[in-house]
């Protein structure tokens, strides 16, 4: 090989410098692009829930709305009269109502209370899980699982027949206890015993739920953390204060979260316990507007009173977001 032929050989191609707009890189989309994709992505995916959202949940909560500041009874339902807009005379009327007021007090009581004995009563069933053997954990899990899947009507008629006044099982067995005279009690004369009877039904069939949350999220609790403050010196109670409940605290404010909106919002339970006509001392907000709406035929009041709940729901809904944010924060 001459020396003309080395020198060419060695001498590498010519680059093209890249043109205006370019990114210098063939074939390779830019960051902007694929910024930009990344961004609807997310969007795209979440767009038929959306929309079936809208459309299943848009126009009742835009009729709620709409209902709730005008006057629409039922001479507006027929035709009789036109419907005429009141702006906040619905509200008005209603916040000045002690009646309502005590009906939200009470569904306040009824929904704290009945959290509180789900999350305390399903923590305990999650950690004794813990400690059972393995066919004893599936034989429970499974009766779990049924009475979570058990018909609310059904449940509720079941312990209807429970605390009944004349063949309530639950009275013939205090009865059997000495000293105890429980023949022919009636579990509902009073509002409070009537509505803790409605309450552990509503605890009843919350737990199940709670225990298999909570159950899961033991599972992620690491073990050496928790052996590391055995040999500190930590008890059992220490142990699942300063270690366990830490690392569960985004389950249980989602449970608690979920439980609250859940239990301000019970209403077959109180509705078939109560055979269709619950008394006053056994309404709650979800029953009250019912009421209000179908019974007395005042729809706008009816409306009113769910949109108000509405608003209460929305709020514990803000405050979880919040404690979430939190969370995320110190993570």
């Amino acid at each position: 090989m001459s020396a003309a032929e080395t020198t060419t050989a060695k001498v590498p191609p010519t680059r093209q410098a890249p043109s205006p707009g370019s990114t210098g890189t063939p074939g390779k989309k830019t960051g902007r692009t694929s910024r930009n994709g990344t961004a609807a992505a997310p969007w795209a995916l979440l767009a038929p829930c959306l929309l079936v959202l809208v459309l299943v949940l848009g126009y009742p909560l835009v009729r709620l709305v709409t209902l709730s500041f005008q006057d629409f009874g039922k001479s507006q339902l027929w035709g009789f009269k036109e419907t005429t807009t009141v702006g906040l005379a619905n509200f008005t009327k209603l916040f000045s109502d002690g009646e309502f007021w005590a009906v939200v007090v009470r569904t306040i009581l009824f929904a704290a209370g009945a959290v509180i004995f789900t999350m305390v009563i399903g923590m305990m069933i999650a950690l004794l899980l813990q400690k059972v053997a393995g066919w004893v954990k599936i034989l429970i899990n499974v009766a779990l699982i049924a009475s979570w899947g058990m018909p609310i009507v059904v449940s509720t008629t079941v312990f209807k027949w429970m605390f009944d006044t004349d063949y309530g099982v639950l009275n013939y067995l205090l009865d059997k206890l000495p000293g105890v005279d429980m023949n022919g009690h009636n579990w509902f004369a009073s509002g409070p015993q009537g509505l803790a009877v409605i309450m552990l039904l509503v605890v009843w069939g919350a737990v199940p739920f709670v225990v298999i949350t909570l159950s899961a999220g033991l599972t992620q609790v690491p073990k050496e953390l928790e052996e590391a403050a055995r040999l500190d010196g930590a008890g059992a109670i220490k142990v699942f204060r300063y270690v366990t409940l830490p690392i569960l605290k985004p389950i249980i404010v989602m449970l608690t979260t979920l439980s609250l909106i859940w239990d301000m919002g019970v209403f077959p339970q109180v509705f078939v316990m109560r055979n269709g006509h619950p008394e006053a001392e056994f309404q709650l907000l979800t029953t009250y507007s019912y009421d209000k709406a179908f019974v007395v035929n005042d729809y706008s009041g009816g409306s009113a009173i769910a949109l108000v709940t509405v608003l209460l729901l929305l709020g514990v809904v803000a405050v979880y977001m919040r404690q979430m944010l939190k969370i995320g924060e110190v993570e």
